[in-house]
């Protein structure tokens, strides 16, 4: 892994555990093991280091998704069977800080005009990534029914990290998809 790599996954974890306010040079430095010069020379301000770190989360996430996308390409799943995956991934999700980090870095870039970008990008892979697999599921217009789903998938993610407990996601999904049927 990169220096650069490293001092990322490092800000991920720190932002996980104490959250965007609790971000300091010092435990990004301890947690990438890297020296506090170092983080500077790749990153001459926190904004570009949260931005950065956000577009390495979301690249990493929907890659994830798109490879578990793939390894059902070929099964033609109805809309309950993709609603039932969906709720199964989001179960397999541990209860821990790297899930907390994009939410934190999220609420950062509503705090942050400087952020907003990098998040409206992370978004826009997730919406690029729905309309894909919407529109696989012959649903009309997949585009625009991709921001309602993935805003209530993370809305059910947050909900989850939120209460520590499972929330079912097929059933709230399949009266999304079925109010898109018409």
């Amino acid at each position: 892994m990169s220096t650069r790599a490293a001092i990322l996954r490092a800000t991920l974890k720190v932002v996980g555990e104490q959250g965007a306010g609790g971000l300091t040079n010092r435990r990004i430095v301890a947690a990438a093991g890297v020296s506090l010069g170092t983080l500077t020379y790749h990153f001459p301000s926190q904004t570009e280091l949260l931005r950065e770190a956000m577009l390495l989360f979301a690249e990493e996430e929907t890659a994830k998704l798109a490879a578990i996308v793939e390894g059902h390409r070929t099964d033609e799943l109805s809309l309950e069977q993709a609603a039932t995956l969906v709720e199964q991934v989001i179960r397999q999700l541990p209860f821990g800080t790297d899930e907390l980090a994009p939410h934190e870095l999220y609420l950062q870039a509503a705090r942050d005009p400087d952020l907003r970008e990098a998040s409206e990008r992370c978004f826009a892979a997730y919406d690029e990534l729905a309309t894909a697999i919407l529109g696989a599921l012959g649903l009309p217009d997949p585009a625009r029914l991709a921001g309602p789903v993935v805003a209530l998938i993370a809305g059910l993610q947050l909900r989850r990290l939120a209460t520590g407990t499972d929330v079912p996601a097929a059933e709230p999904l399949m009266m999304l998809l079925h109010g898109a049927r018409g």
